[in-house]
């Protein structure tokens, strides 16, 4: 045989072998350290009254419990309201748990279980609602603070972010305790008031839990949930965030002798500094990687999804650089698989004809696990090379939250309900906004953030947008879901 066929022959037997190798990763191919659902003993279903949450939840959007920017510009006698009206409105489980208000109007509940051994649950749901954008309110199907009940659906301001989940926790507690329930493990209920702005509600029930030894088996908050439509799967997936991107925010400032605008210098003064500043950090984006709990959640769903998914994450040797790719292809792709540099806000001159004398730019980084906010400074610093501008945190950034478990009995049960609820596959996530559970990550072994509730990827954004709501199969999923989950858990 001459050489020239040899070689043809060698080739095709490699590309035999390599196919053989890819198919037969593929068929056999299951996520890594994936935990057995199938054998969690999960408490039964509790009956719901779906009219009663409705009403609840509607009497629960009309306390305007709104958090500003400015402090000075909220209304503490809104919390107070809704105080009162949850210890009037839930009378079985303010009898079965002590109460504490802390922080000025954060609540911390402690049901305690008849085994002082075993370490508490925590789950978490905050009271404040983020401001309804001026001149917006027509652009309401009902008006924000209505709690209007229609087209199956409760409508206002915070029907999802986050008094659908306080309102459908404190039902299943209602629905529990009234059937005359005990736990073995303590239940902790935390409420903060200023989730959406300061988040210092939660630092103090972190320092009250650590005051006490408290480290919690798991703690359970916003963060993730059921998408209907989830684009790796083509179907239904619920997703349970192990873990939280971190926060800071750098001010970029340029200094100028400033002056009057008819005489400019020659390089026009800080504000064309800066804006070069801005362009190279915008420039510098960090560099996608395929790991951590985005990595992970690929991989959980993968067994789920098409053949194609299937093939390239089987073999990832392989299809590596296609699947970051594919997988950045949209913001909120990429924002799973790098820390993001997002340029928010600028000052200059307080007048047009007036050249400034510093000029500032915030930029806001969301810093993916794995790196930390000195790299984030040290890249930025990296960025702007030998520009003149100083750059310094706006106030002491939050590091990426640890990774918690998905192989532990906490992950297996709240994954099984919510497998069960979403009547779908499950798999680990990565969230990449913020909540106030990333404050007990020093006081919990875990850190779990999900909501038992189904949107499609279109839905999502009415979270902190117009026509907020909640569907009443949510509200039942939901008032379900925490009732078994705390008979399962603490029972």
């Amino acid at each position: 045989m001459k050489l020239v066929g040899k070689i043809a022959l060698g080739g095709l037997a490699l590309l035999a072998l390599l196919v053989a190798v890819i198919v037969v990763r593929t068929a056999t191919y299951k996520a890594p350290g994936s935990a057995d659902l199938s054998q969690v003993k999960l408490a039964a279903p509790v009956t719901v009254d779906r009219d009663r949450a409705a009403q609840h939840l509607s009497q629960a959007i009309g306390f305007q419990t709104v958090s500003h920017q400015d402090k000075a510009d909220d209304q503490p006698a809104e919390w107070d309201r809704l105080h009162a009206w949850l210890q009037a409105t839930y009378p079985a489980a303010h009898a079965a748990m002590t109460r504490e208000v802390i922080e000025d109007h954060t609540l911390v509940y402690t049901w305690a279980g008849s085994d002082p051994s075993l370490a508490p649950i925590v789950l978490m749901a905050h009271q404040d609602v983020v401001p309804v954008t001026p001149g917006t309110e027509g652009d309401w199907k009902h008006p924000p603070f209505a709690g209007v009940i229609a087209d199956g659906a409760v409508w206002g301001r915070g029907a999802i972010d986050d008094k659908g989940s306080l309102i459908t926790l404190f039902e299943g507690v209602e629905t529990l305790a009234a059937s005359g329930f005990k736990p073995r493990r303590t239940v902790i209920v935390v409420s903060s008031h200023d989730e959406e702005v300061r988040g210092q509600g939660a630092r103090a029930a972190a320092a009250l839990l650590k005051s006490r030894n408290i480290t919690a088996q798991f703690v359970l908050d916003e963060g993730l949930a059921i998408i209907s439509d989830n684009p790796i799967t083509g179907g239904p997936v619920a997703l349970i965030g192990v873990g939280e991107k971190g926060y800071g925010t750098l001010i970029v400032t340029a200094k100028a002798k400033g002056g009057h605008s008819s005489a400019p210098p020659p390089d026009s003064g800080g504000v064309v500094t800066l804006s070069r500043a801005v362009a190279r950090i915008a420039d510098a984006q960090f560099p996608l990687k395929l790991d951590g709990p985005g990595a992970a959640m690929l991989e959980g769903l993968a067994p789920e999804g098409p053949w194609s998914i299937r093939m390239a994450v089987a073999n990832r040797w392989l299809f590596e650089p296609l699947i970051t790719a594919q997988v950045a292809a949209t913001p909120s792709g990429a924002a799973l698989l790098h820390t993001t540099i997002a340029p928010t806000m600028l000052k200059g001159s307080p007048k047009e004809n007036v050249l400034p004398q510093d000029a500032s730019a915030w930029i806001n980084y969301r810093i993916a696990p794995g790196d930390t906010a000195a790299e984030v400074l040290a890249h930025t610093r990296a960025a702007v090379g030998e520009l003149a501008v100083d750059i310094a945190w706006a106030k002491t950034p939050d590091e990426p939250s640890p990774v918690s478990s998905t192989t532990s009995e906490s992950w297996k049960i709240i994954a099984a309900l919510a497998g069960q609820s979403a009547k779908a596959p499950v798999a680990p996530g990565l969230v990449t906004a913020g909540t106030d559970s990333r404050y007990l990550q020093p006081v919990a072994k875990d850190v779990y953030r999900f909501q038992p509730m189904v949107f499609s990827l279109e839905s999502i954004a009415m979270i902190h947008g117009t026509n907020e709501h909640m569907t009443l199969e949510n509200l039942e999923r939901a008032v379900q879901f925490y009732a078994r989950l705390i008979a399962t858990a603490a029972g």
